[in-house]
């Protein structure tokens, strides 16, 4: 099976929507990115740095982000993403390069945390809608950048 010129374009959509909505906090959205037995994969920074926690379903997913309410402003650049057709039918696998900014203050100064990242996705068609299934976030290495100021809101 081979993934069409559509299915790419949507899969990109799902990706850009999740970045999005991950900056905007709106979780109820991020959560309907997924299917409702999804299973997200994070790290445990900066102790490690690959996938090693697990949170299934999307009320889990949701709850997960909850540590984003210490970060006034993220900011996720996708870098770049591939798709492929998945092992079934109405399946698919991506991995998406990103550079995730966030902004915090260190020491009474604003700081960026800059996580430069890989997801390796695994999405199904669920009710006609492209969905993420399995999302497993890996950091490539971590840095810290000043910053001169930020537009809050």
């Amino acid at each position: 099976m081979t993934l069409g010129v559509v299915d790419r374009v949507v899969l990109g959509d799902l990706v850009a929507r999740y970045a999005l909505c991950t900056d905007r906090r709106r979780m109820d959205d991020l959560a309907d990115l997924f299917t409702e037995d999804a299973t997200l994969v994070l790290p445990d920074p900066p102790k490690e740095l690959a996938p090693v926690r697990a949170f299934t379903g999307r009320e889990e997913i949701a709850a997960s982000f909850s540590s984003l309410n210490d970060v006034p402003v993220t900011f996720h650049a996708l870098a770049g993403q591939v798709f492929d057709a998945g092992p079934r039918p109405d399946t698919a696998t991506g991995e998406v390069a990103c550079v995730a900014h966030h902004l915090t203050e260190r020491d009474g100064k604003p700081s960026d945390l800059v996580w430069h990242l890989r997801y390796t996705d695994a999405y199904r068609l669920d009710e006609g809608t492209w969905r993420i299934t399995r999302r497993e976030l890996a950091i490539d290495w971590i840095e810290t950048r000043p910053v001169r100021r930020w537009r809050v809101g």
